[in-house]
């Protein structure tokens, strides 16, 4: 292995010796307590660690990394106090994480990493998301994320690179190659000679490197940096390494020929980069075992204050206070003033632009959405007013639009990405429900993202471009689902959307864009995320609903004045309103679930659940649900309306109306 000193001082070569040589010994003692049972788990990266070490030394300190489970050297590179990082691994509160996240799936802001999840692509999106942001404030900085050779086989991989390239962000993207994915191995995996090459594909630049000569990976990097940012352009770097020790303890490396340990055992990057400090005459053993003695003493120091600590007394207040960030709203909820007559398609493109101007940090997102306008010209003439800075046309990739939605929020961005249709939201379902929902409870930082969700039946769009999906979101502790029915909410809900520092989730119904009018307040308002709406107030029948069951119970409402209905719109599905539900369960004894989304599944089963569970004793009749039949939806009009929970109203209400 062949060093290169050049331009470093002795002194900077013994600190990234002494940097290089810590993540080492702190491993080495972490298998010691394995074997002896005191610690439950460990990923090592022995073998790896000048990628890790070099790496983050080549970048400046508020430079974000987005480091994965091998990556030990990023943390203490990072100067995080070892007693604390061992306090994360033993799952106590006094961690990073409150006992929430496990080894290296934390962050913390003040160290500017970004938490992993174990889906392990995502996190290359959010580098994205981290580096827009240094482009739109002109600064002369670089994000950093990590893969591994199997991860580059994630669509994830490629949809990052290719976002990054595409709108010329400063991203070094780093590929440990160790040459196998947990057991499989790369041959197996990809079979391009170098993963490097596919940066070709994405008209990005890319190189392979020694990934275990420290020298060679900090010089690198360094180069990498200020290429990103005197281009404007991302880039790939593959580092070659080995992996010493199997993916995880458990899993052992009986499936790695043995000759494979030999040759890479004599790469060592410790011990190489140690022997050559000390033929150059930079260090000798008495440094080194002062050194080594440092090291060690801050070890010995962090375990006993790991063990010291006690475990969690969980506090289930805490525990569910945690999972949203906290949300001031300093927008009134009260309008007044003129109002006009809008079209529901008009009152959130009104709510979009009112919240530009409100909050210059917020970006807009999505296929289509610039010069065009979107599919459904909610954001015409926005290019105009605002800049396509502001107002961004995405490739087609809803995955790296998400979590580069993410990584502008770590930054202190508002976004909005319009998902063309809510159905298209299963390619970039990981990254809502996994790192959106997820990250304020497992280490404090926000996702402030609304995705906007075009959705409904009705239009006889078929079975991709119609579904009612809001339920698979209710289900994700962490976000915020809302679904306004008039144009006056729609706005206001848009507004709140926004300025809540939580994932929101905001669908619109298509069919209502131009059929649904109503007066609509001029000013900027919010509407109380979180708050039903009570549409009618009556004693006969309650209908709890949503969306476009709101005008499909009015409007039977209408036509039976025989009977006294009362009707409560949701307008929000997460969080709900109970106080609602019960007063409205309260004032009728009978109760009818309306949604348009398929029965089996529905909100209105968990609606069923609560009301039943904690009504019981105002219920005249067993609750009934009304919903859409449980197939795909069919395309052929007559079809589709068969399908649709409105079909069956009259016949869910007389069953009701006969109990």
């Amino acid at each position: 292995m062949e060093f290169d000193k050049s331009g470093f001082t002795d002194n900077q070569l013994i600190n990234i010796y002494t940097e290089l040589l810590r993540p080492r010994m702190i491993e080495e003692k972490m298998l010691v307590l394995l074997r002896q049972g005191k610690i439950s788990k460990w990923f090592s990266g022995i073998g790896q660690e000048a990628i890790a070490v070099g790496a983050t030394l080549a970048l400046d300190a508020d430079e974000y990394i987005m480091p994965m489970h091998r990556n030990l050297g990023v943390f203490t590179a990072r100067q995080m106090p070892f007693d604390k990082l061992f306090i994360q691994w033993q799952g106590r509160k006094e961690g990073f994480s409150k006992g929430r996240e496990r080894s290296f799936h934390f962050g913390a802001n003040e160290y500017h990493i970004c938490g992993m999840i174990s889906h392990l692509g995502p996190q290359l999106a959010i580098a994205d998301g981290v580096a827009l942001a240094h482009k739109l404030k002109k600064e002369q900085k670089v994000s950093l994320a990590f893969s591994g050779d199997g991860g580059t086989s994630e669509g994830d991989f490629h949809e990052a690179l290719n976002v990054a390239a595409v709108w010329g962000l400063p991203v070094i993207f780093i590929v440990e190659n160790n040459g196998y994915g947990l057991s499989t191995p790369s041959s197996e995996q990809f079979i391009c000679r170098q993963i490097a090459d596919k940066a070709i594909g994405f008209g990005m630049k890319g190189i392979t490197i020694d990934g275990n000569n420290i020298l060679e990976v900090y010089q690198k990097i360094t180069e990498a940096r200020q290429y990103c940012i005197t281009e404007q352009k991302p880039i790939l770097v593959e580092c070659m390494t080995f992996r010493m020790r199997g993916h995880e303890e458990a899993s052992g490396v009986k499936y790695v020929p043995k000759e494979l340990f030999e040759e890479w055992g004599k790469k060592d990057p410790v011990t190489n980069f140690e022997n050559y400090l000390k033929d150059e005459g930079i260090l000798d053993e008495s440094q080194i075992s002062q050194i080594r003695e440092t090291i060690l003493h801050e070890i010995e120091h962090g375990i006993a204050a790991g063990f010291a600590t006690t475990p969690i007394k969980p506090d289930t207040a805490e525990e569910v206070a945690d999972v949203y960030a906290p949300t001031v709203s300093s927008i009134s909820t009260t309008a007044s003033g003129v109002q006009t007559e809008k079209k529901f398609i008009n009152a959130i493109t009104d709510g979009l632009r009112q919240s530009m101007e409100q909050w210059p940090n917020l970006v807009l997102m999505g296929q289509d959405i610039a010069e065009y306008g979107g599919a459904f010209k909610v954001t015409e003439g926005f290019v105009g007013q605002f800049g396509k800075e502001r107002v961004r046309n995405t490739p087609l990739c809803e995955s790296a639009i998400v979590g580069a939605a993410l990584g502008l929020s770590i930054k202190g961005y508002k976004s909005m990405m319009e998902m063309q249709f809510a159905d298209f939201v299963t390619v970039g379902f990981n990254q809502i429900v996994n790192n959106l929902a997820k990250i304020h409870y497992r280490w404090g930082q926000n996702a402030d993202v609304v995705i906007r969700m075009p959705t409904g039946a009705g239009v006889g769009a078929g079975p991709f471009h119609s579904q009612s999906n809001e339920a698979w979101f209710t289900h994700v502790p962490g976000l915020k689902v809302v679904y306004p029915s008039t144009p006056a909410d729609a706005k206001g809900l848009m507004i709140a959307a926004i300025e809540d520092p939580n994932p929101v989730m905001f669908f619109e119904h298509k069919a209502m864009y131009r059929s649904i009018s109503g007066n609509v307040p001029d000013e900027m308002y919010t509407v109380e995320i979180g708050k039903a709406r009570q549409v009618a107030t009556g004693t006969d029948i309650s209908i709890i609903t949503y969306g476009m069951g709101v005008h499909w119970a009015s409007d039977y409402a209408g036509k039976h004045p025989e009977t006294s209905f009362d009707i409560l719109d949701l307008r929000t599905l997460l969080p709900l309103d109970y106080e609602a539900i019960k007063a409205a369960v309260q004032r009728t004894g009978k109760v009818l679930l309306l949604h348009e989304d398929t029965l089996t599944g529905g909100i209105g089963g968990e609606l069923s659940a609560w009301i039943a569970e904690h009504c019981f004793q105002w219920l005249d009749a067993p609750i009934i649900r009304c919903a859409s039949l449980d197939t795909p939806i069919p395309f052929a009009i007559e079809l589709e309306q068969n399908f649709l929970a409105s079909s069956r109203l009259n016949e869910s209400i007389e069953k009701l109306l006969n109990f």
